[in-house]
């Protein structure tokens, strides 16, 4: 009887284990639960795609959602509907300027100068990057790193007669342009080779190229979410940091063959140029570090466009 009811107690514990280990399992996994927004999904972000191929990121269950406009993805994560924000880190300027509460601070960088093409329609020519002048782009929404960086590359070579359209969305360029409208048009990868071969216009420039390094896009999160999970904030850089490292040490066919899925629509040779284009462009960094003297950069563009008045502490703005 005895050994009846020891083999009894014995059953009722193993279901408690089993049941208190699926509780466990269960919250750990939503505690390892992240929600990522990206602002657009490009090839520009191709470590970012190697870092989720092959699983760079520890035990952390990472979904990904597309949140187009860097103000979107800021509203995403002050929401608490994602966890982390990719985008521009020109938002987390003007989302502290607003004097925010429990403000966003970037904490990794992945690309440190534009990834837009300039697309011209096939009936233009240029001579010089002057002929620019008196033509109508397609730029983006005004305030945004594009727009940005656009107008510091005109600046550049002293450009100042260009016809700028920010009123359309930027979802919407390439259907715009499309359309009929503009002369041209500013389309990161692969929306700039679809449209190309399409017919509609051809590569100019690279944006990039003309504009110089910035942060251009960063990771964030909110200061709560950062100082709450600093294990999780850490995985994440490392996984983002492997990533730069295999885009930094492998050929752009090896680099295309991972995150193929991620661009289903497009060849593989496509995809291969595209890679290779971004690589040879120097676009993205080597390390998560965001650079001081690129974020001042960023800040000098900002001020020269009268989008803010003065410089935010790097602080403030950058977790290490």
């Amino acid at each position: 009887m005895k050994k009846i009811i020891w083999m009894i107690i014995s059953f009722f514990i193993i279901i408690l284990l089993t049941i208190m280990l699926l509780i466990f399992k269960n919250d750990n996994n939503k505690k390892n639960k992240l929600i990522v927004a990206e602002v657009t999904h490009s090839v520009f972000y191709a470590p970012w795609y190697v870092a989720l191929k092959n699983n760079y990121f520890d035990d952390l269950d990472i979904e990904v959602i597309l949140t187009s406009g860097a103000n979107n993805v800021i509203s995403a994560v002050l929401s608490g509907d994602a966890s982390i924000g990719l985008c521009g880190p020109e938002a987390t300027i003007y989302l502290y300027n607003n004097n925010k509460e429990d403000y966003i601070k970037n904490f990794s960088a992945l690309t440190k100068k534009d990834g837009q093409f300039l697309i011209l329609r096939n009936n233009i020519k240029l001579n010089s990057i002057e002929d620019l002048n008196n033509k109508t782009i397609l730029a983006g929404r005004s305030g945004g790193m594009p727009l940005l960086n656009f107008k510091n590359a005109l600046k550049n070579y002293n450009i100042k007669n260009v016809n700028i359209d920010s009123s359309i969305d930027f979802a919407n360029l390439t259907s715009s342009f499309i359309s009929g409208n503009g002369d041209g048009v500013n389309l990161f990868e692969p929306n700039a080779t679809t449209l190309v071969k399409k017919g509609y216009g051809y590569i100019a420039y690279n944006i990039g190229n003309l504009s110089g390094d910035v942060p251009y896009t960063t990771f964030n999160a909110k200061v709560s979410f950062i100082n709450s999970n600093k294990d999780i904030i850490n995985k994440f850089k490392n996984g983002i940091q492997k990533g730069l490292d295999y885009v930094s040490s492998h050929t752009a066919s090896e680099i295309a063959e991972i995150i193929k899925d991620e661009f289903p629509d497009t060849d593989i040779n496509d995809l291969e140029n595209m890679i290779n284009n971004y690589k040879e462009n120097d676009t993205w960094y080597t390390t998560t570090k965001i650079n001081e003297e690129d974020f001042k950069r960023l800040e000098d563009i900002m001020i020269d466009n009268n989008e803010i008045n003065d410089y935010v502490n790097f602080n403030e703005l950058v977790y290490e």
